[in-house]
């Protein structure tokens, strides 16, 4: 009569029930890192597509400067901006020039000068954000404002007198 021989220390079965268990975790072990170099290899992307984004204006825009955007419509923003891009800008920081004439019949002839003022954006009726993406189609073209500009002058008495506005 032969020994009899238990299934559990049978060499092959150990081996078996063991090899299974080490093949699937070595699948999974291997499908996660796929899936992590995956991940890293977007976001890299994503990261590195924002950043030429950003500044595929050559680094004209001076982001410590005032910036005047002029729009097809006439109208001329001025800010801080940014995001300079195949779609859109961005600007932050909104002022515009608004003009205020008298409507009044028989006013002197002087009151037919318009009156010029600066307006930060947000006061309006509808209570806008203080940030504008404006379509590039839109955009004719943008300056770096000087320092000792007129316009920047404004600005920054405006905002020393209504602090936290900026």
């Amino acid at each position: 009569m032969e020994p009899r021989r238990s299934n559990s220390t049978h060499p092959s079965s150990a081996v078996s029930s063991s090899g299974r268990g080490g093949i699937n975790n070595n699948i999974l072990n291997t499908v996660l890192v796929v899936m992590l170099v995956i991940t890293s290899v977007i976001a890299s992307v994503y990261l590195i597509t924002r950043l030429v984004a950003s500044t595929s204006n050559g680094g004209a825009v001076k982001s410590k400067q005032f910036q005047a955007l002029f729009l097809t419509n006439g109208q001329v923003y001025f800010g801080h901006l940014s995001d300079v891009n195949d779609g859109y800008v961005k600007l932050t920081d909104i002022y515009y020039l608004q003009v205020q004439q008298q409507v009044q019949p028989g006013q002197s002839s002087s009151s037919s000068n318009p009156n010029v003022s600066l307006a930060k954006l947000g006061n309006e009726l509808h209570g806008p954000e203080d940030v504008m993406y404006v379509a590039q189609s839109q955009v004719l073209f943008w300056e770096n404002l000087k320092n000792s500009g007129k316009v920047v002058q404004a600005i920054n008495t405006y905002q020393q007198q209504h602090p936290g506005t900026q």
